[in-house]
């Protein structure tokens, strides 16, 4: 027991200290409790099969799915900006969407997406971000009290209930808790944030090009009136031709950005379309669909010569695509790219630059003085200082961002491509998660949490809701996946010495005879300080079977005492370092730890007096 209760301390030690990762911490203090005897190795590894960690893994991918397709980015963009300028009305509006969001996403995920979306709507009403940011926060952690799958804490509470034998939380269980929280929250924060939070901003805009996106260039180069698709007929004259013998440039003064066609690897339900850019070496094959860059005259006598027919203006072959979005930017990027006075391009044709044949890109067009050239391309020479508008690979373009002697790549091209949401996704992504919920809402379907959970994950994959699987592993928060895997072996080390009935056999003693309240006030306020030092999710991980035994001890239910544990666990505001969420907005809020006491602390103590009085209701002794 003394072993163990001084690796648990030098554990929490080492969380607050935060010099090593959270999870290195775990792991050396589970590799101390097998070498001590305390633990088996299978019990120590068991924690890394336990269906929380698998969930959690699961929700991960989801949660990045939901992000990728811009399906969260979207709704949230939309009722956000419905808000117009009242300050108050998008101070609300803020809260509720960050809050439903994060009933269904992580909270770390749901800040993460929020973040930029609320920065820029600030902006654009003219009120300084840090007035939300922080509230942000706040918001996605008492979102996810809503849900059975919005905070670890609560699949750890269900966890241990579930293995004492008691009835499993449904998925809404803790949905009246959760409308608690954002009710207390919102009259807390609205004067506390007003009056602590509001920084001076600086008023300058700078307008820098380097963070112009793909669909600004695009509009910027009027790319959607010069861009034409064009199909291969089965009688066309240039199929099964490779584009260096075909010299369509020289003779149409047209290019050829694209070539899409069916995927032959890939079945009706995954992604149907593979994108191409066309190169020399392309062959181009019947029902192609070409995207073709030039005037509406020059491209219709390539049509016309050729046998070709042109598509259909407003649908494209993405399902889901709009035709102003035309040139897709999901596997294909585009970019500017400024020469330099000593570049060796300078004075040379743009056809004799070799930038298609060496670098694997295309030039679109070309900004010169304020003025922009978009037709008679190849014959362009290029002058320093010209901006040049390329299409490739974006591996390709950030490899030309390399060569800075000759020219500067603006902005990051592989954090562009991160940044590309696969819109046209969006519904099947929204299907997939109406499906997870609805199978974990609903008794009558015969399918674990679990189960659910993995299964979405795997169909957000496999739909295409990622551009790959390395993508969809990049999701995955794995920090946080070993610190909970590795923690919670602790709760059974603690129950496998005698600990955890020491600490509840002291509760119960000390406050046991003062009633079940009182008790759960001590094992409430126990968590919510402990919450202040090491994560949430490990303090609900330690505390929740001590409050269960302590609830037992005295011959009550234990559902309020573990739905106190959760809250505290969950409801820890008071520092920057105790959920991710508050760690995330702190530089991009300009926040000091000094705020976090000032709106934080009176939120964590109000929420928790309100919480005591409460949880005896929705759940009775």
């Amino acid at each position: 027991m003394v072993t163990t209760l001084l690796i648990l301390a030098l554990s929490m030690i080492f969380f607050i200290n935060g010099k090593l990762r959270s999870d290195v911490v775990a792991l050396c203090a589970l590799a101390l409790l097998m070498v001590f005897d305390i633990l088996t190795p299978a019990e120590a590894l068991s924690g890394f099969s336990n269906s929380v960690v698998i969930m959690m893994i699961g929700l991960f991918v989801v949660g990045g799915a939901i992000f990728k397709t811009g399906l969260a980015k979207m709704i949230g963009s939309k009722i956000i900006q419905s808000a117009g300028q009242s300050e108050l009305k998008l101070f609300v509006l803020i809260v509720l969407v960050t809050a439903f969001i994060g009933a269904f996403v992580s909270n770390t995920g749901t800040v993460a997406l929020m973040l930029p979306i609320v920065v820029s709507v600030a902006a654009s009403a003219n009120i300084s971000p840090s007035r939300f940011l922080m509230p942000l926060a706040f918001a996605s952690s008492m979102g996810g009290m809503m849900t059975l799958i919005g905070t670890p804490p609560n699949l750890v509470v269900q966890e241990t209930l579930s293995k004492a034998g008691f009835n499993d939380i449904s998925f809404f269980t803790f949905t009246p808790i959760g409308i608690v929280c954002i009710i207390v929250g919102l009259l807390v924060l609205i004067p506390l944030s007003k009056k602590f939070l509001v920084k001076k901003e600086d008023k300058k805009k700078s307008q820098d090009t380097s963070t112009r996106s793909p669909k600004e260039l695009a509009k910027k180069y009027q790319l959607a009136e010069n861009l034409f698709r064009i199909h291969v007929d089965e009688n066309s004259m240039i199929r099964y031709r490779r584009l260096n013998e075909l010299n369509i440039t020289q003779k149409y003064n047209i290019s050829i950005l694209e070539v899409r066609r069916k995927s032959s690897t890939q079945g009706r339900f995954l992604k149907t379309v593979d994108q191409k850019l066309a190169g020399p070496e392309t062959e181009i094959k019947v029902d192609d669909i070409l995207y073709v860059f030039g005037s509406f005259e020059n491209v219709s006598r390539f049509v016309e010569e050729n046998k070709l027919s042109l598509s259909e203006a407003t649908t494209t072959e993405l399902a889901g695509e709009s035709a102003n979005e035309k040139l897709s930017v999901r596997e294909i990027g585009i970019a500017e790219m400024v020469l330099m006075p000593d570049s060796k391009m300078i004075n040379k044709a743009i056809k004799d630059s070799g930038f298609r044949d060496k670098y694997g890109v295309n030039v679109l067009g070309v900004e010169r003085n304020g003025e922009y050239i978009l037709s008679n391309i190849k014959d362009v020479k290029m002058q320093a200082g010209d901006l040049l508008l390329i299409q490739g690979n974006w591996e390709n373009i950030a490899y030309m961002s390399q060569k800075q002697s000759q020219w500067v790549v603006l902005g990051q091209p592989l954090e562009e491509a991160a940044k590309v949401t696969l819109d046209y996704k969006a519904p099947v992504a929204a299907a997939i998660m109406i499906l997870m919920i609805v199978s974990m809402v609903f008794d009558f379907i015969p399918v674990a949490p679990v189960t659910s959970v993995v299964i979405a994950a795997l169909l957000m994959v496999l739909t295409g809701c990622f551009k790959n699987v390395e993508e969809a592993y990049k999701t995955i928060n794995w920090e946080s996946v070993v610190l909970i895997g590795a923690m919670l072996p602790m709760s059974l080390a603690l129950e496998k010495t005698g600990t955890s009935g020491l600490i509840s056999n002291a509760l119960v003693s000390n406050l046991g005879s003062m009633g079940p309240m009182v008790l759960m006030t001590g094992i409430y306020f126990t968590t919510s300080l402990m919450t202040m030092f090491i994560s949430n999710t490990a303090t609900a991980v330690l505390i929740a079977p001590i409050a269960l035994q302590s609830a037992l001890a005295i011959n009550v239910s234990p559902y309020p005492f573990l739905m106190a544990v959760t809250v505290a666990a969950s409801m820890c505001f008071s520092s920057p370092f105790s959920t991710p969420p508050n760690a995330l907005v702190m530089s991009a809020g300009k926040y000091t730890f000094m705020d976090y006491i000032k709106v934080g602390l009176p939120l964590q103590i109000i929420m928790g007096i309100v919480m005591i009085l409460v949880l005896p209701f929705l759940f009775p002794f």
